[in-house]
């Protein structure tokens, strides 16, 4: 998938080249080249998402390389937040060793392998929506950057839910391509599977116990039955290609919870079950590993389809042998059935056969919180 079509300077001067281009653009409207007080860049959790309307907004821009950076650097001179409520953008650039605040970019980059996606990094400490301050800025960043922040307090959820976010949580948004409009669907499923693989990987490579994150379809991730993550994503058209955002969501915010141990559990309240005074996974490790799997996955789904990945998305999901009840209209009734889950239909619902031996594809009524709540069963052609 190409990136945008910029020629950046030689390794060299390129650091410096981004700052110059930051300065250069630091008497706009939307940029200040000195970052706002702890006060201002850090709000508490709980406040109404009115009192931070039309405040600034701190982002901190990296990139896996000096070209990286100084592409990213470029894009941020025309980003905007008109749509997200107004306010201004404060932009400088992370420092090389990551910073005793907030997300540490130097960390995150030195753990990332993968060459398309995560390589651009836009980090806030806090902010209304990673997910809206990408989707209105897409065409001006490059494909495959990411936004993380610690605190959030408008974010994106199902059925227009705005959930807030606490610390604690990884949060984050990015962006991918796609051409074929009947693989749209599916990309929710593999960002589902990547997280739960990337997080055992991480485990494994450092010694870990396993954790065994486990997916509820369709998007919602799950540990020891209680949700510690979800998937929210979205996607814009342009001729012929598909733009699409991918965001995580947590339980009560977006991202992945990582330390909030309330109200539900999280992934170090996990590890410490399974040993004492184990190591704790880290927001910075846990992202490169994710887009590490991500990358490798979205490969092959995009070259070979989402049946080459159909065996591990069901080895990682929670629902194979389930019986659930489905409603059907009867003479102006409703009535339950059971059905059995088998697997997925080939456009993403749930694929089930009935007690009468029949296949039926299950479809959510659009109503209800939870999915499995008012299933709705559709006939398959033999």
């Amino acid at each position: 998938m190409p990136f945008p079509a910029r020629l950046p300077p030689p390794a060299a001067a390129a650091t410096a080249t981004a700052a110059a281009v930051l300065s250069a653009v630091s008497l706009r409207r939307y940029l200040s080249s000195r970052p706002r007080s702890a006060t201002s860049a850090h709000m508490s959790s709980t406040a109404p998402a009115a009192a931070a309307a039309g405040a600034t907004t701190r982002l901190l821009l990296s990139g896996k390389s000096p070209q990286d950076q100084q592409l990213l650097a470029s894009a941020a001179g025309v980003l905007s937040l008109e749509e997200l409520g107004g306010g201004e953008l404060a932009i400088s650039l992370a420092p090389d060793g990551g910073g005793d605040e907030g997300f540490d970019a130097g960390a995150y980059m030195g753990a990332l392998l993968a060459r398309r996606f995560g390589r651009w990094m836009l980090w806030s400490p806090r902010m209304a929506s990673t997910h809206d301050l990408v989707t209105q800025n897409f065409a001006k960043l490059p494909v495959g950057v990411v936004c993380v922040t610690d605190v959030q307090f408008k974010g994106r959820g199902r059925l227009k839910n705005v959930w807030e976010s606490p610390p604690g949580c990884l949060m984050f948004s990015f962006t991918s391509q796609m051409n074929d409009v009947r693989k749209l669907p599916l990309v929710q499923y593999i960002v589902c599977l990547a997280m739960t693989e990337a997080i055992k990987d991480l485990s494994c490579a450092k010694g870990l116990p396993e954790l065994d994150v486990r997916i509820k379809w369709p998007n919602d991730l799950y540990l020891k039955g209680l949700k510690v993550g979800g998937i929210l994503c979205t996607s814009s058209y342009e001729p012929k290609v598909y733009n699409i955002c991918t965001v995580h969501l947590s339980f009560s915010s977006i991202g992945l919870n990582v330390d909030n141990e309330k109200p539900t559990t999280c992934l170090n309240a996990a590890l410490q079950e399974l040993k004492a005074n184990s190591p704790r996974l880290t927001r910075e490790d846990i992202l490169a590993s994710f887009f590490n799997k991500f990358e490798a996955l979205f490969e092959i789904f995009s070259n070979q389809g989402f049946q080459a990945l159909e065996e591990r998305y069901y080895n990682a999901w929670l629902h194979s042998g389930q019986r659930v009840v489905v409603q059907d209209a009867h003479e102006g009734q409703s009535v339950n059935n059971v059905v059995t889950i088998q697997g997925l239909t080939p456009s993403g619902y749930l694929y089930a056969i009935g007690e009468d031996g029949k296949s039926y594809e299950l479809h959510p009524d659009g109503n209800s919180f939870d999915f499995f709540t008012g299933l709705v069963r559709r006939k398959m052609e033999a």
